[in-house]
């Protein structure tokens, strides 16, 4: 039986506004930390929020999101664990929720396994940057359809106009834009090579909404990429943010505010 009802994040897209998606690990700063942050995050404001799903060897990521990921590791968090603090998540918030992570272990959770449960407890989509897109394409599509959650895609200033094509007919959610080639960490400014690839893909007139990732830290860099997509997704900064918090509810909500420039 088909699972029909509309996507949390195609409903978010809906409503217009500059779309606010941000990043944080499971399990950090301490074990017991991920549904608090989620409700914050709505209580604040943000639109989407994307858990990362701890991962040795996050390859994506840069040096503060791979200490999140140990630290989160250390603290004994598993995807297992990560759907148990989930379970009744939507009694509580209504916001979008993606999960990120590695193939790996989702492969060894078994991976229908993990999009049966993403669909019991209310998850909308994942990011997967080592997902194969001809694997996802001939494997997965059709278990993703079935259980109405989105896979999302990067892109980067080297993918080709070809692939790219390929993606948004093939994927859905958004289109996760890699503002440069670097590993994820925030940035000061926008740089002019960047501002070229994102008119390069307003140009393309993609069917699926854009956000631009990686360097996105505060409200001037936030509007900069609003300028070009959707929105935009922030995570090294934010996971400075809760690594430094005393309290936690307060300074998500500064940190929210500041972003969208409502403070």
């Amino acid at each position: 039986m088909e699972l029909i009802q509309e996507n949390r994040i195609d409903a978010a897209f809906k409503k217009g506004g500059k779309v606010l998606n941000i990043y944080f690990t499971a399990g950090f700063p301490s074990f017991e930390d991920t549904t608090r942050i989620i409700k914050a995050l709505e209580n604040a404001g943000a639109d989407m929020v994307e858990i990362g799903m701890p991962y040795s060897d996050p390859v994506a990521d840069g040096p503060t999101i791979q200490e999140s990921n140990q630290k989160a590791l250390d603290g004994g968090m598993t995807i297992a664990h990560l759907f148990e603090q989930l379970e009744d998540i939507r009694m509580e918030v209504n916001i979008p929720i993606i999960l990120m992570g590695y193939l790996n272990p989702v492969m060894q959770y078994g991976v229908e396994k993990f999009l049966e449960k993403c669909a019991e407890i209310g998850i909308d989509g994942t990011i997967l940057p080592d997902m194969p897109l001809p694997e996802y394409v001939k494997d997965y599509q059709k278990l993703y359809k079935h259980y109405g959650i989105h896979n999302i895609f990067l892109i980067t200033p080297q993918t080709s106009e070809e692939r790219i094509k390929q993606i948004d007919e093939m994927s859905g959610g958004f289109i996760y834009m890699v503002a440069a080639n670097s590993i994820t960490g925030a940035k000061a400014k926008v740089e002019n090579t960047q501002l070229a690839y994102f008119q390069r893909i307003e140009k393309m007139e993609l069917q699926n909404p854009k956000l631009i990732g990686f360097g996105i830290s505060d409200n001037k860099t936030f509007e900069q990429a609003c300028s070009h997509a959707d929105g935009a997704i922030i995570g090294s900064a934010f996971i400075n943010l809760l690594k430094n918090s005393d309290d936690l509810e307060e300074d998500i909500t500064a940190f929210v505010k500041k972003v969208k420039g409502l403070s």
